[in-house]
């Protein structure tokens, strides 16, 4: 009898290490994605991170922070994934990024996107039809017309955030128009306050010059015109680059050219979890999902990040569980009818 009782614990005691075992196997290492500091991203993070923890069951984080040092963090580990990196802004230390071979193009976020630093309500065209190129504010009566205390005469202008990649562009493209003597650069410490910045103007019907992106709020939103500018070209925009760069100033300046938005990953990312870069490879979030998002923000306006990509995944199944197998969209839509929240999701 004593035998067979040793014999029991024996078998009971390698099931409870083979479950161990097992349970050890199936931990997985965490995912981070880069959480740039504008909404669009953010809302990207949100989807994907639900998708990776709920359905593929891998650990999600972020790390926050502006454009070029998180770049710099995908590129150092520091992060797996970046939902958005912007080309032609990013060329540069994309290029060298990808000539390293720690991070790879995986995909496409958002689309095609316009941007242009000189951007003005429609209103105030309507008021001044002769407004409609860059060169208009070399005139007097323009510079006046965006001046304020705080700029000594020079035209107003409200530039790209600290640390994103077009601050330098912005920049560039200044310097290269010849306006450094007529305009006067503010450069937003977030894009909340760029955004709330344009908002107020509009509010008011005030005169606003300044950059902005066909995915921000406002470009959704709002009735903008921008001003005419040199049409982008290869030399025009290496020559930018390189001024941003430290090299000298350029001689023109051109337009931004389209964006083209890819999604990034650490290349061993797609050697540890190559079932979420088949996901990644799928994703079709574009600008006109992004457009219905911002339109319910807008009819919801206490509702954070977490809240509008919680109603988008409820209310788009037959987007996202295209990018995923049945098995994975049938946990994902279960965890959403339970009102899972993700624990990678900062606490806003």
């Amino acid at each position: 009898m004593r035998k067979f009782v040793i014999l029991a614990l024996a078998i009971a005691a390698l099931a409870v290490a083979a479950v161990a075992g097992c349970t050890q196997e199936e931990e997985k290492d965490p995912i981070v994605f880069s959480d740039l500091n504008w909404p669009s991203a953010q809302i990207q993070n949100r989807i994907a991170q639900y998708i990776v923890e709920e359905g593929y069951g891998y650990p999600t984080d972020v790390v926050f922070g502006a454009t070029l040092p998180l770049l710099q963090g995908l590129r150092a580990g520091d992060t797996h994934v970046t939902m958005e990196i912007w080309l032609p802004n990013q060329d540069a230390a994309w290029v060298d990024a990808l000539a390293e071979g720690t991070v790879q193009e995986v995909g496409f976020s958002l689309g095609a996107d316009w941007q242009s630093a000189f951007v003005i309500p429609a209103y105030l065209q309507a008021q001044y039809p002769d407004l409609d190129s860059i060169e208009d504010l070399k005139d007097p009566q323009y510079k006046e017309l965006f001046a304020t205390a705080e700029t000594d005469g020079k035209a107003r202008l409200v530039s790209c955030v600290i640390g994103w990649a077009c601050e330098n562009v912005n920049a560039a493209q200044i310097e290269g128009y010849g306006l450094v003597d007529h305009v006067h650069v503010v450069n937003p410490g977030d894009g909340a306050a760029a955004n709330a910045d344009l908002y107020g103007a509009y509010e008011r019907q005030e005169p606003w010059l300044g950059y902005q992106w066909g995915t921000n709020d406002p470009a959704l939103l709002l009735d903008l015109v921008r001003l005419e500018e040199p049409a982008y070209n290869e030399a025009c925009w290496t020559a930018m680059q390189a001024f941003s760069d430290g090299g000298p100033a350029p001689t023109e300046g051109c337009a931004y050219r389209d964006a083209e938005i890819v999604i990034a990953v650490r290349t061993d990312l797609a050697e540890r979890a190559p079932e979420v870069i088949d996901m990644f490879e799928e994703w079709t979030f574009d600008i006109p999902q992004f457009g219905t998002v911002v339109a319910w923000q807008q009819d919801n306006p206490n509702a954070d990040t977490a809240d509008s990509a919680l109603w988008w995944l409820n209310n788009n199944e037959d987007v996202w569980s295209a990018w995923v197998p049945d098995d994975i969209a049938d946990a994902i839509q279960e965890s959403l009818d339970e009102g899972v929240i993700p624990a990678g999701w900062p606490t806003e």
